[in-house]
């Protein structure tokens, strides 16, 4: 039953909490350019506003991609509430992904088309650290599931500082935040307009949105394991480490120019591999 409740919880409240973590991100960053910023509920408005535009699309099919994009991400989010296998949630979601490149390069965009295949660049950057995280669990706690991972006398991060590095740095590339903003941007400085949702509009636009939304509580909720263990003292910390964490990937995107998507693989590939990499031979060899 408490898992029937958290899974409802993450489908009806996550997208609120997302709209609303979105809407401090403006505010915030409006402040450290000396603005003044919308409202907080900006996000929300933006998004009926969307819900209420014509709609007009290039091509019927990425409507059928873009909410099968939504579906399963939403899915990866239940999954992850309800304790299934660490490893396959993150297989779900890496083909969440796909959906969204289709939706892109659908269209015949040449910007939609290149942001697609930034997205996919991003991907590649991306995943040797979620996959590497998930393997760190298994070897802290000797399980997949998530059950067993939250319920261990001591907090992950304690042996897996390294993943924790690793994972905090490719959050930057999977939430759309400077300099890993190749593939489509929130500010107006890109090269390629909006990038990868240059040709979406109205509800799928919209839909993307709240995508984003479900997605970046899914991966704060990641980052949230490394520090959860049977102390109830430790959620009360996993929400300040992820409050810091996301100030920090507002400070970040606000004081870093946008980097070439060659050097963004390359670095991300080397921290992955330094903090991840040596902290998972760490492991095997005091297992």
């Amino acid at each position: 039953m408490t898992k029937i409740i958290l899974v409802l919880c993450y489908i009806i409240v996550a997208p609120f909490i997302g709209a609303i973590l979105e809407g401090f991100d403006r505010k915030i960053s409006a402040r450290m350019q000396r603005r003044v910023g919308p409202p907080i509920r900006q996000p929300l408005f933006d998004v009926i506003k969307l819900f209420k535009k014509q709609i007009i699309v290039v091509d019927r099919s990425q409507s059928f991609l873009i909410v099968s994009y939504l579906l399963l991400t939403i899915m990866t989010g239940c999954m992850f509430y309800a304790g299934v296998d660490l490893l396959m949630i993150f297989f779900v979601l890496s083909s969440a992904a796909v959906f969204v490149y289709f939706a892109a390069t659908v269209t015949g965009s040449p910007m939609s088309t290149m942001g697609g295949l930034r997205e996919l660049v991003q991907d590649m950057a991306y995943e040797p650290a979620v996959l590497l995280a998930a393997v760190g669990f298994y070897l802290t706690t000797g399980s997949f599931e998530i059950d067993e991972i939250i319920n261990q006398d001591t907090s992950a991060i304690i042996k897996m500082p390294g993943f924790f590095v690793a994972f905090v740095f490719i959050l930057t590339i999977k939430m759309r935040k400077s300099p890993f903003d190749s593939a489509q941007s929130h500010h107006p400085h890109q090269e390629l307009v909006k990038g990868l949702t240059t040709e979406m509009g109205a509800k799928n636009l919209a839909y993307f949105q709240i995508t984003e939304w479900y997605e970046t509580i899914l991966m704060l909720s990641v980052e949230a394991l490394f520090i959860i263990n049977k102390n109830p003292i430790s959620y009360l910390v996993a929400v300040v480490v992820i409050l810091a964490t996301y100030f920090l990937e507002i400070l970040i995107d606000n004081s870093s120019a946008r980097m070439k998507w060659q050097d963004m693989l390359k670095l991300s590939w080397f921290v992955t591999l330094l903090a991840g990499g040596v902290n998972l031979m760490v492991l095997m060899l005091i297992g």
